[in-house]
């Protein structure tokens, strides 16, 4: 997810300073990443005030699987910085990485917030299959993404996550150079986007709690924008 906060010019710096030789940059988009993290663990924590929801409920299901969706976002940012020759790859493999770490941050904070478990008994993904908050039920999550599924095959509980890469392509990437790398991980992250748009807007259907709706919300516009980005970023590589 975009950062709403970001600097081009200091954005820029960074990924010059990761190309010149000998500079680990990774240890410097790791320690960023991790301070972001941190910070959001803090604002989620301190904007918990509205009622707080049950261990297992949507709001918490929600908040705990895309940690681990943006996790990946993070790992696949991360890898291509180091693969690609394209700084305007590398800038947006910084921004996705900085703006989706400091947002799981904010997700981890809340659930400490409200004495929630960061784990669950329940399977991944159980909640996206709750009946939605008008009593309607069904995956409207599904039909309103324009992701992969539709409304009429919801998210099976313990089942991999809208847009998640596999093993196979997370390793694929990881060996990939260059063009190849760039292309790779532009085709996986707009996959990643749109199941990330998708959980975000299953949620919306499913809460009413304000952070999480306010969260959710702002997934849905900033990775619908960046995708676009990502389509363009795409085509010009033919």
């Amino acid at each position: 997810m975009r950062s709403d906060a970001r600097d081009p010019e200091s954005a820029t710096t960074a990924v010059g300073a990761g190309r010149r030789p000998g500079r680990p940059w990774w240890i410097v988009a790791a320690a960023v990443a991790l301070l972001l993290f941190a910070t959001g663990i803090l604002l989620g924590r301190v904007g918990a005030a509205p009622a707080t929801p049950t261990s297992e409920s949507a709001a918490a299901g929600f908040l705990r699987d895309m940690q681990v969706h943006h996790a990946q976002a993070v790992q696949m940012s991360m890898l291509v910085r180091d693969r690609s020759d394209d700084d305007a790859v590398r800038l947006l493999a910084y921004d996705i990485a900085t703006g989706q770490g400091a947002q799981a941050g904010q997700m981890y904070g809340l659930l400490d917030a409200w004495n929630l478990p960061q784990a669950s008994a329940q399977p991944r993904m159980t909640w996206m299959s709750y009946p939605t908050i008008d009593g309607s039920g069904g995956d409207h999550g599904h039909a309103a993404s324009g992701a992969s599924g539709s409304a009429d095959s919801a998210q099976k509980a313990g089942g991999p996550m809208p847009g998640m890469a596999t093993a196979k392509q997370i390793a694929k990437l990881t060996a990939a150079q260059g063009e190849d790398a760039d292309r790779l991980f532009l085709t996986l992250m707009i996959a990643h986007h749109q199941g990330g748009v998708e959980m975000a807007e299953s949620v919306l259907h499913r809460t009413d709690q304000s952070q999480v709706v306010a969260m959710a919300t702002q997934i849905v516009a900033s990775q619908k924008a960046e995708i676009t980005t990502l389509r363009e970023m795409l085509k010009k590589l033919g």
